[in-house]
């Protein structure tokens, strides 16, 4: 709730800054606003003159820090308009002189209020707490190593603002330094709480004062008794923030299941000309065997593939769901108008031609007409779409009718085509590809909510550049998370922060280290590339949710054994300390000369006999939770031999409720890739030549079951 005492009192400081003209605070404004917030700092006064610098300076009683109040200096330190550890009168007066010296020096125009005595605090780990206005998340909280060397160390992280006391705590321990803050050799830890209030009222501060656009307080100097902040700048923003037009859940789905779920769609500019996209669109709609109604619309034509041709969406008769736009950008706006008179909810937008080339003016006319008459746009400038459990391909790209439980989107059609390629070579079965193009209307939370509840939808992968919304996706992400698991390939990694920026917290908050800690705070897991992606999609649906962290490897080859083992260190996982009965029983199994402990090493010339015992072993042990199995191909034991015991005995046990999440790395001869599709088939998931992806996507599993609440600890 907000608290009217605390906000005028803020109110007043900003309305006088912007009366000003100004966008930055200065010290003593910074001061008032952090009291106001309960922000802590050191004790201060501003000295005008010399002589109440040394009045000021006698009353805090000790060695003081003496900074510049200029509204026209940011830095401070940079202008020289900083002196630490002043004591005594003679050296106040002279630290004074210096000061503005310097100032005028740095900028002979710059407006000198006067001088800041700060009480020297004790010394203690400095950290930064700040905030920014992202322009994908809006207020973003900021939390990380501080002073000199932040914007090198760059160990910081981020979460949405406004945080609460528990969110909080927890970024304390989300930086790489987080077992400095708890201290390290003798030296004590830090106020845990103290500092957590520090980022907790920062981020309350810019949650309720939108027009500010980043907060900076740097250094912190945590100690065992408090955190303070020894600087506090503050910088509002220019302008008002223009708000997207958000839409209710229910007007949501009440649209996006008349998309993918229509009885009736409309295909404006089909054609019977074949090479053409209007014709492409007819045939994969009348090919798929799509159930519904479709009503080809051209003015040149009577008929299109056996159906009836209409000259204009409006002659079409009864109510139609979807309207597929294949006509030039130019035409789009003036039969966009028709749609919306006829009452369709959705269009479909093929064309290119709008703001990805340049036309920003066409393609926000498209979008004032189509919130006019309440019509949701899909694109423009993509590919189509795919629902294949409505034997429905509205696309000019190749068809694809095999249905699963993967929701595919992207941003791209050339990442589209190539998920639809991976999709075809692994036989993975989806409930729809979508592309979303320049994403004028609809974009990833629509369709994320829309995925949420659909029960063909079982796990969903979707390749981005940029989200219009960041926090409606947060807000999707985390009403699907608990259901199924949500995939995110974020492209533009490497093109992060390149923005100017009035603070260290601003310049840290590039745009990828924003996703990156958000989209983790989300619960979704983020691929490191396409091929991950589509691999995390493929294979989540089929691993069970574990129920517990140990993971233990069987492999028969020892060289296996260790890059499996690192492997399960590099993803986060936990390889079991095997207790003494379980390692016994395991030796039983494996030759003198192999190895138990985990990885159980049972050497590659073992029989099949041994494969099986120890797997069954793992799954009858209810303190196992996860295995990675290491196949190495020998005659002995050969591909499909093990892939057939493998499959059996897992199947045995899942009938007996026993169900535990199992992948196989195999090492051989191409023989290898057979059996590694004909496990997957059977809910083992299993890779050929490589011991990283298999334990990748146990590690993508655990993730998600930890951001699902099915594991203990955070995600």
């Amino acid at each position: 709730m907000l608290d009217e005492n605390r906000a005028a009192r803020v109110r007043a400081v900003l309305d006088a800054v912007r009366a000003e003209g100004r966008t930055t605070l200065t010290a003593p404004e910074g001061k008032e606003v952090a009291d106001a917030y309960g922000i802590a700092v050191p004790g201060e006064e501003l000295a005008r003159d010399v002589e109440e610098a040394v009045a000021h300076a006698a009353r805090f009683g000790g060695p003081v820090v003496m900074k510049i109040v200029s509204p026209d200096i940011l830095h401070k330190t940079e202008a020289g308009g900083v002196v630490v550890g002043v004591e005594g009168a003679a050296a106040v007066r002279e630290a004074f002189h210096t000061i503005v010296g310097n100032a005028r020096a740095y900028d002979e125009h710059a407006r000198v209020t006067g001088v800041q005595i700060q009480e020297l605090l004790p010394e203690g780990q400095e950290v930064i707490v700040g905030a920014v206005t992202d322009p994908t998340f809006g207020k973003v909280v900021a939390f990380g190593l501080g002073g000199v060397l932040v914007e090198v160390l760059k160990d910081v992280t981020f979460r949405l603002a406004p945080v609460d006391a528990d969110e909080a705590l927890s970024m304390l321990d989300s930086i790489r330094a987080a077992p400095v803050l708890r201290g390290v050799r003798g030296r004590a830890g830090v106020d845990r709480w103290a500092l957590a209030e520090q980022i907790r009222r920062v981020s309350l501060l810019v949650a309720e004062f939108p027009e500010i656009a980043e907060v900076d307080l740097n250094p912190v100097i945590a100690t065992p008794e408090g955190a303070h902040a020894a600087d506090v700048r503050i910088i509002l923003a220019d302008g008002p923030v223009k708000e997207r037009r958000r839409y209710a859940r229910e007007e949501i789905l009440a649209s996006m299941r008349r998309l993918m779920k229509p009885r009736s769609v409309a295909v404006i500019g089909a054609s019977g000309e074949p090479g053409k996209i209007g014709n492409s669109v007819m045939r994969n709609l009348v090919d798929g065997g799509f159930a519904g109604d479709i009503h080809p619309v051209n003015p040149k034509a009577d008929d299109i593939l056996g159906r009836k041709a209409y000259r204009s969406v409006g002659d079409v008769p009864g109510e139609v769901d979807v309207a597929v736009f294949a006509i030039p950008a130019r035409f789009v706006g003036a039969a966009l108008e028709e749609v919306g008179r006829k009452g369709i909810p959705n269009a479909v937008l093929i064309p290119s031609g709008f703001a990805e080339t340049g036309e920003h003016a066409l393609q926000a006319e498209i979008v004032e007409i189509a919130e006019r008459h309440g019509v949701r746009l899909l694109g423009p400038n993509i590919y189509g779409y795919y629902s294949t459990w409505q034997d429905l391909c509205a696309t000019f790209c190749t068809p694809y009718d095999v249905k699963g439980g993967v929701a595919l989107t992207s941003q791209s059609g050339g990442i589209g085509m190539a998920i639809l390629g991976f999709a075809r070579s692994t036989r993975t079965g989806v409930s729809a590809i979508v592309g979303l193009g320049n994403k004028s209307d609809l974009d990833e939370d629509d369709l994320l909510t829309w995925f949420a509840q659909d029960p063909h939808t079982e796990c969903v992968a979707m390749h981005l550049e940029d989200l219009k919304d960041g926090r409606a996706f947060v807000e999707a992400a985390r009403a699907t998370v608990p259901k199924k698991p949500v995939v995110v390939l974020k492209a533009g990694r490497t093109a992060a922060g390149a923005r100017a920026a009035g603070s260290h917290t601003g310049a840290l908050a590039g745009d990828d280290a924003v996703y990156d800690d958000i989209l983790r705070q989300a619960g979704v897991i983020r691929a490191p590339g396409l091929h991950d992606m589509l691999e995390y999609a493929r294979a989540l649906p089929v691993l069970p949710a574990p129920c517990g962290d140990n993971v233990v490897i069987i492999t028969g080859a020892g060289g296996s054994g260790v890059l499996l083992s690192d492997a399960v260190t590099d993803n986060g996982l936990s390889l079991m300390e095997i207790p003494p009965d379980l390692d016994e029983a395991f030796r039983s199994f494996i030759p003198p000369f192999g190895a138990a402990g985990n990885p159980v090493d049972i050497t590659g010339g073992e029989p099949p006999s041994t494969y099986e015992a120890t797997i069954r072993l793992g799954l009858e042990d209810p303190r196992v939770h996860a295995l990675v199995l290491g196949y190495w191909h020998t005659i002995v034991t050969p591909p499909m031999v093990f892939a057939e015991l493998t499959a059996r005995v897992v199947a045995e046990f899942r009938e007996r409720g026993v169900v535990k999440p199992v992948v196989a790395s195999l090492a051989g001869d191409v023989e290898v890739e057979e059996a590694c599709q004909y496990l997957f088939e059977r809910g083992v998931v299993a890779y050929p030549y490589t011991t990283e992806r298999p334990v990748a996507v146990l590690g993508a599993k655990y993730r998600w079951a930890r951001a699902a609440g099915l594991l203990g600890g955070g995600s």
